[in-house]
């Protein structure tokens, strides 16, 4: 964004402890490449939403969700797929990741369903598919590379008009895109290199619990991150192509 206005984010975060919240902002002002004052922050458990917030914003990005699931309905549900709904209408560049990515999946008409034999936490690879490797936000990826995940959710069925952009032997669905459109979702986390993904889990390791009974099944999937080069420019690179912000 060198040389112009920078863009101004309005990021949805749905987190109920105070110091996750703080990280999670740094977490994508660092991988947006943006000073604080340029994203907005709301809370989706305790700030209204109303649509006038996208006036303000140059794109939207959503965040996981830690203790919440996309297959859940709870009182704030429909202000968050009404404001991606809008969004979608208004032409508003838009990006999900992990709970993010469910959300907009949900909203514009998709599924999500839980599925614990199917969890991923730690660092995994995907690959894309061939729709992926010739998408210009992808441009430049090798066919596979390595992601942060921390999910027990997935998206099963993609929205009308979604193009799969990554899969892996998994599951699909590791990235979508609305064809022709600024809007995007990853299950993995593209706000999170190595070290911010440890913190995270660390963070969530009882709502997990399932997935990772044991502390040394735990400490594997700590002992296994590994730097994720390529995600950790894909926020950026949206916002350049995208909402540079002139």
């Amino acid at each position: 964004m060198p040389g112009g206005k920078r863009p101004r984010v309005l990021l949805l975060q749905a987190r109920e402890e105070p110091d996750m919240e703080a990280q999670e902002q740094a977490c994508f002002l660092e991988r947006c490449g943006l000073p604080a004052d340029e994203m907005i922050c709301r809370n989706v458990i305790r700030d209204p939403l109303p649509v006038s917030l996208l006036q303000a914003a140059d794109a939207l990005m959503i965040g996981g969700a830690g203790a919440f699931s996309a297959t859940q309905r709870y009182p704030w549900t429909q202000g968050v797929l009404d404001l991606v709904r809008a969004a979608a209408d208004g032409g508003t560049p838009m990006f999900g990741s992990c709970w993010g990515h469910q959300i907009i999946a949900v909203a514009l008409g998709g599924r999500v369903e839980h599925d614990g034999e199917r969890a991923e936490m730690g660092c995994a690879e995907v690959r894309l598919t061939d729709a992926g490797r010739q998408d210009p936000l992808f441009d430049g990826f090798p066919d596979r590379f390595l992601t942060n995940m921390g999910h027990h959710d997935r998206v099963t069925r993609l929205p009308p008009g979604a193009v799969e952009l990554a899969e892996n032997d998994s599951q699909p669905n590791q990235a979508f895109r609305l064809a022709g459109l600024p809007i995007y979702g990853t299950q993995f986390h593209s706000e999170l290199d190595a070290a911010r993904e440890r913190e995270r889990l660390i963070a969530y390791r009882e709502y997990y619990r399932n997935e990772l009974p044991s502390e040394e099944r735990f400490q594997v999937v700590i002992d296994s991150l590994r730097e994720t080069t390529e995600v950790d420019g894909l926020l950026a690179a949206f916002l350049d192509r995208y909402a540079p912000g002139t």
